[in-house]
């Protein structure tokens, strides 16, 4: 059965213009990098409005919907293939890791509503927390300091700092990734 709605997008022309010129800059200027050219896409990512913190490494594959929206403190690290889909502000904190092939979905859409009204929620991943390879982290949620979000985990709920969590839906396997099981 055919709908007769379609989605109208809720963003400025503003807004989607400077995001074509960030794309166009992205594939010909950020995409085709050397891998240790670090520096450089940071300073692109600057040029668009992102926060990078000093001595970050931003690789090459790693896509970013809107920099302005994206904060990323000293000595982070987004790996390969990271997709950061910042609708609302992504905030990356001071050495936090973002593994290869990582989501961070800082919006969603209302399945109930007519227009599939957006809903941007910011996401925040804590001081040192390792978010581990194909992970995906959804709106809203907050990874605490020094906490771990095993490889491929799907997360929907704020991971307390030092919790380690896997599995789909998430799961805690470990309260605190520094206690250890001395008496």
């Amino acid at each position: 059965m055919e709908s007769s709605t379609t989605y109208q997008s809720e963003l400025s022309l503003a807004n989607r213009l400077v995001r074509l010129l960030w794309g166009i800059v992205s594939m010909v200027l950020f995409r085709p990098t050397p891998r240790v050219f670090h520096g450089w896409r940071c300073w692109l990512l600057r040029l668009f409005g992102a926060k990078i913190g000093r001595g970050v490494k931003i690789y090459a594959s790693t896509r970013v919907w809107a920099p302005w929206l994206l904060t990323v403190e000293d000595r982070a690290i987004i790996g390969d293939h990271v997709d950061c889909y910042c609708v609302a502000p992504i905030l990356i904190k001071q050495a936090a890791v973002i593994s290869q092939g990582s989501s961070l979905c800082a919006a969603t859409h209302d399945h109930r509503s007519r227009d599939f009204t957006l809903i941007p929620k910011p996401i925040t991943i804590g001081r040192e927390a390792w978010v581990a390879a194909r992970a995906f982290v959804g709106p809203g949620v907050t990874v605490g300091d020094e906490a771990v979000v095993g490889a491929c985990c799907v997360v929907f709920r704020d991971v307390k700092p030092g919790n380690v969590v896997i599995g789909n839906p998430s799961r805690v396997v470990a309260e605190s990734r520094w206690k250890t099981n001395e008496a």
